[in-house]
C-alpha cells in the first residue's frame, strides 16, 4: 500500500508542478534518488543520497565533473609545498553565495572548525582528520582555532596536514569539505536548511522540499556559469521501491534512476535496451555485527555465518550480476593498494564449507545439539535489500539459526544504527569518497562512533591504521593497510557480501551522463531535450 501511496503523492506534485504525472514539463529534470534525505547540512549529511543533492546544491575548493575527474571548484588553483604537508589553494574572484554575498577564504575556515567541533557531531568528521589537529579539535582536546586552516586574505585558503596524505585533494570534494554560509547558520541555527533559509554556493539553489516526495532545485543566479547550465530544474525524487520506480520510469514520471532491482536485469535490459547503463563503482554492501552483544562478540558465530553465504548466488541470481561478489572489505581497483586479504571460503562451495561452519556454530554454543539461536536483521527497505535479507536468512537456516527481520526507511534505519540503537545484523553500505583503501578500513576504526555502529574495537587494527597514515612510503603504506584488513577478514566485523556496480536507467531525454567510479553525476553537466 505505502508504494501506491507514494506514487498518488507523486502524482498529485507533478500537477502541482505544472503538468499531468508522466508529463515531461520541460526544463524539469526528475531525478530519481535512492532514499529521502536525512538532512542537507553537508556537515551532518553521511549518504549517497544525500551527496547527490548537495553536490548540486555546494562546491568545495574542488569537485567532480561528469566523469568523476577531479576538477577546480571555488579554488581556481592550488599549489602544495616541499614537504607535502601545506596546501594553498586561491579563490575566484567571482564565487558567490545564492543571495549575492562573495565566497570567501574564511567560509571555508569556518566550515572547517565546525564540522569538526565535538558540538556539531559530525557523522564524518573523521574524513577530515588528515587536517593537522583535526582529530584533537573533533575530541574536544584543543580550541577550534588550532586546526590547520587558515585565511591570510579574502581569497586565499590555507590547509595544513599532520602528515602527508596522498589522497587529499579528493577529500576536498566530498561534502564534509563543503562550506555552509555562516551568516545563514548563525542566524538560524538547526533550521538553517529550510527552503527560504539555505543559502548554497553550488550551481543550484533550494527551491522546495516536500519530504519523502521530493526535493527541487533551481539554478542558483549568482553561480559563475548560472548562464551555461542547461537544465535550470531539478527535481531530486525518493525511490527506494525499486519495482515502482521502474514503473514510474517506464511511464515517464521520472528521467533517471539511480538504482534497479537486480533480479529484473534481464527483463529491463530487454525492455529498455541501451536506457539501461551499467558501469563501474567503488563499494561495499555488507552486514555489520553488534560486537557489544552476546553472542555476536564471538568471532567463531561470526566465520560461521559467511562461511554458509553464497555470495555468486546473490550477485547473480539476486541483484542481476549488477553486484560483484566480496571476500575483502576493500573492493579491487583502489589507488595505492594491491589485492585485498580475503575472508576464508571463497575456494570451495557455500556447502562444502557448511561442516566447519558447524564446528564454529557448536564451539559457540548454538547450532544442532546446542542453544537456539534467533538473529535479529535488520535493514533498509528496497526490493534489492530485502531479497538479500531472506536468501541469506535461508542459507543460515542450515546452520540451525533462524532469522527475523526489521525493516524501516533508510533515514529511519541508518539513524537508529548511528544513534547507538540495538540490533544483531544490520545491512550497512559503503561507497568510497576517494579511491584508497583507507576509505573502506577507517569505517572499523573504535574511534568512527558514525560508522562502527557495532563498535568494534582491536588495538593492534587501530595501531596499524596509525603507522600507515604516518608512513610517507606508498607501498609500506600498502602493506600496512592490507595487515589491517587481513585482521578484519580474520575477525569479520563487518561480513562483506558484494561489492558494487553502478546501475542506472537514462531517459532518452537526457544527456551527457557517464557512468564513472565516484558515481557522480552534477546535474550541471548534463542537460535535457526541449
Amino acid at each position: 500500500m505505502l508504494p501506491r501511496r507514494r506514487d498518488c503523492l507523486a502524482g498529485a506534485a507533478a500537477l502541482l508542478l505544472g503538468g499531468a504525472a508522466g508529463a515531461a514539463e520541460p526544463g524539469l529534470y526528475r531525478r530519481g534518488n535512492d532514499a529521502d534525505p536525512e538532512t542537507l547540512d553537508p556537515h551532518k549529511s553521511s549518504t549517497v543520497a544525500e551527496a547527490h543533492i548537495l553536490r548540486d546544491l555546494y562546491e568545495g575548493l574542488l569537485t567532480y565533473d561528469n566523469r568523476g575527474a577531479i576538477i577546480p571548484g571555488a579554488a581556481e588553483l592550488w599549489t602544495l609545498s616541499e614537504d607535502a604537508r601545506t596546501y594553498t589553494f586561491a579563490l575566484r574572484g567571482d564565487g558567490r553565495w545564492s543571495n549575492g554575498d562573495p565566497v570567501v577564504a574564511e567560509d571555508f575556515v569556518f566550515s572547517l572548525r565546525r564540522i569538526l567541533k565535538p558540538e556539531t557531531a559530525a557523522k564524518y568528521a573523521e574524513v577530515l582528520f588528515p587536517i593537522r589537529n583535526a582529530a584533537a579539535v573533533n575530541r574536544g582536546e584543543v580550541p577550534g582555532d588550532a586546526l590547520g586552516v587558515a585565511a591570510p586574505d579574502p581569497r586565499t585558503v590555507v590547509i595544513a596536514l599532520g602528515e602527508p596524505t596522498p589522497y587529499f585533494l579528493e577529500l576536498l570534494t566530498h561534502q564534509t569539505a563543503i562550506p555552509v554560509h555562516r551568516a545563514s547558520v548563525e542566524r538560524f541555527g538547526d533550521t538553517f536548511t529550510r527552503p527560504g533559509n539555505l543559502v548554497s554556493n553550488g550551481p543550484y539553489r533550494l527551491r522546495d522540499l516536500v519530504p519523502n516526495d521530493r526535493i527541487t532545485l533551481e539554478v542558483n543566479p549568482h553561480h559563475r556559469d548560472a548562464a551555461q547550465i542547461a537544465i535550470p530544474r531539478v527535481a531530486f525524487i525518493p525511490t527506494p521501491d525499486l519495482a515502482s520506480a521502474v514503473r514510474r520510469f517506464a511511464a515517464g514520471e521520472v528521467d533517471s534512476l539511480a538504482d534497479l532491482p537486480g533480479d529484473q536485469m534481464d527483463s529491463l535490459k530487454s525492455r529498455f535496451g541501451p536506457q539501461v547503463v551499467l558501469g563501474p563503482a567503488l563499494g561495499v554492501y555488507a552486514l555489520a555485527f553488534n560486537t557489544r552483544k552476546k553472542p555476536f562478540d564471538d568471532p567463531r558465530l561470526r566465520r560461521a555465518l559467511s562461511l554458509v553465504i553464497d555470495r555468486e548466488f546473490l550477485a547473480s541470481a539476486v541483484w542481476g550480476e549488477t553486484m560483484a561478489p566480496a571476500y575483502s572489505l576493500c573492493p579491487a581497483g583502489l589507488d595505492h593498494y594491491g589485492t585485498p586479504p580475503e575472508t576464508p571460503g571463497r575456494d570451495a562451495l557455500p556447502i562444502d564449507n557448511e561442516a566447519e561452519a558447524l564446528r564454529l556454530v557448536r564451539e559457540a554454543g548454538f547450532g544442532p545439539g546446542g542453544r537456539p539461536l534467533t538473529i535479529e536483521y535488520r535493514f533498509n527497505t528496497t526490493d534489492n535489500n530485502r531479497n538479500t535479507a531472506i536468501s541469506v536468512a535461508e542459507m543460515w537456516r542450515g546452520l540451525g539459526i533462524e532469522t527475523r527481520f526489521v525493516y524501516t526507511d533508510a533515514k529511519t534505519h541508518f539513524a537508529h544504527l548511528r544513534d547507538g540503537g540495538d540490533f544483531d545484523v544490520a545491512r550497512m553500505s559503503w561507497i568510497a569518497d576517494y579511491s584508497d583503501p583507507q576509505n573502506f578500513l577507517f569505517l572499523l576504526s573504535s574511534t568512527n562512533d558514525g560508522m562502527n555502529v557495532g563498535r568494534y574495537a582491536n588495538a593492534g587494527y587501530d595501531a596499524l591504521l596509525a603507522a600507515a597514515a604516518a608512513e610517507r612510503d606508498l607501498a609500506r603504506r600498502a602493506g600496512l593497510l592490507a595487515e589491517a584488513e587481513g585482521i578484519l577478514m580474520r575477525d569479520l566485523p563487518w561480513l562483506p557480501l558484494m561489492h558494487y556496480r553502478s546501475k542506472a536507467l537514462i531517459a532518452p531525454r537526457l544527456h551527457g551522463y557517464q557512468p564513472n567510479l565516484r558515481n557522480a553525476a552534477p546535474t550541471r553537466f548534463l542537460r535535457l531535450d526541449a
